[in-house]
């Protein structure tokens, strides 16, 4: 296998402009930031991906606690039964 293999494009295939969701998504995958997880759905944040996380997270939770917020958090996975109560909002 060479460094450039031919079968992987090398670029973004869709301009920002056009599909900004997919434009992203082909960003975040090619540099490696995150990498799909083994369920459908999910991704998992790698290295870098997870070390910008914490530097937006920290100081975004700075802001908010100075304004008076305070933290919550919800859970990741939610049953099919609580989520169809709140169908309307999806």
């Amino acid at each position: 296998m060479t460094l450039l293999d031919s079968t992987k494009p090398l670029g973004i295939s869709v301009k920002k402009t056009e599909d900004f969701s997919e434009w992203y998504l082909q960003a975040i995958i090619k540099t490696e930031l995150v990498d799909y997880g083994p369920v459908k759905g999910f991704i998992v944040l790698r290295p870098y991906g997870y070390k910008i996380w914490n530097i937006l997270s920290d100081s975004l939770n700075k802001r908010l606690i100075a304004m008076g917020h305070e933290n919550g958090f919800l859970p990741l996975l939610i049953p099919e039964n609580i989520l169809a109560k709140e169908k309307q909002h999806f």
